[in-house]
């Protein structure tokens, strides 16, 4: 285990590494010594290199005296002298330099071992602060480790257990689920059973009540089921306390048409004595696309049937005057029949349709148009009274109770 060396300061509580102090006073120290000696040294050599120019003067000083005798006479003697005494004197410079020369080599060489030294201390500390460092990661690491492992050993228990005791509310939930889809399959098969009778059943009734609203007068007698016929009887004015004919209708909602429900329904209009017969189909002839006739049996959509009951209702009303007006009814009949089931009449009233359908198209797509523009307009008054709203909420906030209130801003009793 690594020894922490830092201490805390007193003044400013901040953390100080001792090796850290203890390295720059030691090195602040040897620096300053070395200095010290270094400049010694230098006063010495000061010193020395004064007092060789002072020698140096006197010998050029002596070697003058020495030229001034040689020229009395005994110049010879005194070279002599002169060049032993100059290489005695040179020889005892250089000595006296080499020795201190070679001390101050001995103490710089001294002063670089301790620097060395101390470099290596430093880097010593620095290796040991790495070394604490990378111990204090690993201890922190396997800690976490040690943390991770007891959580997810934990978590695991934990899980376990809630899976023990989820076990039995699961598989209540799937018995019960399994109940459910068993239910839900049961129903939707009633439901394709039931499917193409609840959609017939649906448009005989629109059926009935479109023919109840627009024409009060008439006596519209709806066909029970399980009885053999159709699905609804108009009989026109009856109301009033006069009959003028009956129209019968028939809803079907197959996926394809069938030619043979026309026989049927020409046998249930003679049953039902009435002269004019409607089917109602969601499906067509083949190569019909729009309405018309067969056999002098009415073939239409739900849309076209909402106009094509006024024209046939017009139709029976102005045949029974016409023929109660005329002698020879008989032959009247049969030109009526005749122009019923013709071509002429078909056309007249396909025209009829087609501008009724038009006039209903125009009527919706107006009706969309301006139900956009009330929408658009109902924002913009949500906009501004949300707005003045604001405002006034703003005012009451820096004036309080001086602003004058607004009615309709303002909550009920």
């Amino acid at each position: 285990m690594k020894t922490n060396n830092a201490i805390t300061c007193p003044n400013c509580g901040e953390n100080i590494d001792v090796n850290d102090v203890l390295y720059h006073q030691l090195e602040g120290q040897l620096q300053k010594e070395f200095q010290n000696k270094l400049n010694e040294e230098r006063s010495k050599l000061k010193e020395q290199k004064d007092s060789i120019s002072i020698q140096r003067e006197q010998l050029e000083k002596e070697q003058e005296s020495f030229d001034e005798k040689i020229r009395s006479g005994v110049k010879s003697r005194l070279e002599v002298e002169r060049i032993e005494l100059k290489k005695k004197l040179k020889a005892e410079l250089t000595e006296e330099q080499a020795g201190y020369v070679k001390e101050l080599q001995e103490e710089l060489d001294e002063k670089s071992t301790k620097l060395k030294e101390l470099h290596k201390a430093q880097a010593e500390i620095e290796r040991l602060k790495r070394e604490k460092s990378e111990a204090e990661d690993k201890a922190n690491l396997a800690a976490e480790i040690r943390l991770s492992e007891k959580l997810k050993s934990e978590k695991e228990r934990i899980e376990k257990q809630e899976a023990d005791k989820n076990e039995l509310r699961l598989k209540e939930k799937q018995k019960v689920i399994d109940d459910l889809q068993t239910q839900l399959k049961d129903a939707e098969q009633k439901a394709r059973q039931g499917s193409m009778q609840l959609q017939g059943e649906v448009q005989e009734l629109a059926i009935e009540e479109w023919l109840g609203q627009n024409f009060p007068q008439d006596e519209i007698e709806e066909i029970n089921k399980g009885i053999r016929g159709g699905d609804c009887l108009q009989r026109v004015g009856a109301n009033m306390g006069e009959e003028l004919g009956a129209i019968y209708y028939e809803s079907k909602r197959a996926k394809d048409f069938q030619v043979k429900w026309i026989e049927k329904f020409k046998k249930d209009m003679k049953d039902k004595g009435a002269q004019i017969g409607v089917l109602v189909s969601e499906s067509r002839p083949k190569g019909w696309d729009r309405m018309g006739q067969i056999d002098g049996i009415w073939i239409c959509t739900f849309e076209e049937f909402k106009a094509l009951c006024f024209v046939v209702r017009e139709t029976v009303v102005k045949v029974n005057r016409a023929l109660i007006s005329q002698e020879n009814k008989g032959d009247k009949m049969v030109l009526l029949y005749n122009y019923l089931t013709g071509d002429e009449f078909r056309m007249t009233v396909q025209g009829i349709i087609d501008a009724f359908i038009k006039m209903k198209s125009g009527l919706a797509s107006e009706r969309r148009a301006m139900e956009r523009i009330w929408k658009e307009r109902e924002k913009q008054l949500e906009t501004v009274i949300l707005n003045t709203s604001g405002m006034v909420g703003s005012l009451h906030g820096i004036a309080g109770a001086d602003v004058i209130k607004l009615k309709g801003l303002e909550l009920g009793e």
